[in-house]
């Protein structure tokens, strides 16, 4: 099990790109905890971009701004007591190196997908998009991300393994039976 700080709320952080399935862990996640009786908020990268900057672009200094704000809010949040599972892509040291300094119960969870099973998922048809040309800015194509170096728990896919199966690992790592 991971230690944890007195005082504030853990910080779920996970991450990855787009497809690699952290909207359905950090949900799954979120539930899980809930009934470990957590009080626990699941914030969504797709979401807060919609709330806190709709107009941003997808270059790095928008999305580098946009992971700061995520990462300000779930400090806020986590100083009151409450757990915050957010999935993001926001694959930038500055950020990661931000959440261990100003997060005392921070977790990363990184979900590292090969780029070829992230295109054949696409579900919001960002990679068919970009190598139509349609799309630009793309996290992992052609904007450069920073992978974690050290993520608290990294999943690295396996064929066939399923959202639960993703899971029930990241559960026994936190030591959540």
């Amino acid at each position: 099990m991971l230690p944890m700080s007195t005082g504030a709320g853990r910080v779920y952080w996970v991450t990855g790109l787009s497809g690699a399935g952290k909207s359905t862990l950090a949900g799954s996640l979120v539930a899980a905890l809930r009934a470990h009786g957590r009080s626990v908020i699941l914030l969504d990268g797709d979401e807060l971009r919609e709330i806190l900057d709709s107009q941003a672009g997808h270059g790095r200094e928008a999305r580098l701004g946009l992971a700061m704000r995520y990462a300000k809010l779930c400090k806020v949040l986590s100083d009151q007591g409450i757990d915050v599972a957010i999935a993001t892509i926001s694959m930038f040291r500055e950020i990661h190196a931000w959440n261990r300094r100003h997060l005392p119960n921070y977790v990363e969870i990184y979900l590292k997908v090969p780029l070829d099973e992230l295109r054949r998922r696409d579900p919001k048809g960002i990679y068919r998009r970009a190598e139509a040309g349609g799309a630009q800015d793309v996290a992992g194509l052609d904007l450069a991300v920073d992978p974690p170096e050290s993520p608290d728990i990294l999943i690295e896919h396996r064929e066939g393994s399923t959202p639960d199966a993703v899971l029930a690992t990241v559960l026994a790592r936190l030591g959540i039976t």
